[in-house]
């Protein structure tokens, strides 16, 4: 099952084949039993991350990227429980990835993968954490033929 891409800023619109490259993220990115849930990724802005960010995370200021993962609930037989939500803001993605040399793409594709991972409970609280979720990361960027997103890049848009 494809992600579900809601785009509120029109500017995501105009990243090259971005909506191509987050379904090729989202089928790397998970096992096959999580893939066939239900995911929403919203492609937004400063603002709004900010408002996501303050009300669910009590922190007043805007993020690259927000993982919400679905409560657990009793669902009709048959159907799959949401697997969860990510959004995007387009401000910080942008700025991040020219101050780093990255294209934005190749960086919106790595928060994404990112997101999916917190979704399915990676998380980095801790080194061993934040090392094991960033080693997983890589590997699966390379799969899609995207650099280690921890080295500074020079590919530029």
């Amino acid at each position: 099952m494809d992600p579900d891409i809601v785009v509120s800023d029109a500017r995501w619109s105009k990243v090259p084949a971005l909506r191509a490259w987050i379904k090729k993220a989202h089928a790397a990115a998970l096992k096959k039993s999580d893939a066939a849930r239900p995911v929403t990724i919203l492609l937004s802005d400063d603002a709004q991350l900010q408002v996501l960010n303050r009300d669910w995370r009590g922190k007043d200021k805007p993020t690259n990227v927000l993982s919400f993962p679905a409560a657990e609930v009793k669902l009709p037989r048959g159907e799959k429980a949401p697997l969860g939500d990510i959004a995007l803001s387009y401000d910080t993605c942008a700025k991040e990835a020219k101050e780093a040399g990255k294209t934005l793409r190749s960086h919106a594709v790595h928060l994404t993968v990112h997101g999916l991972l917190h979704l399915i409970g990676h998380d980095h609280e801790d080194d061993a954490e934040a090392e094991a979720m960033e080693r997983r990361e890589i590997r699966i960027l390379a799969k899609l033929g995207i650099a280690n997103p921890y080295v500074l890049s020079t590919d530029h848009e």
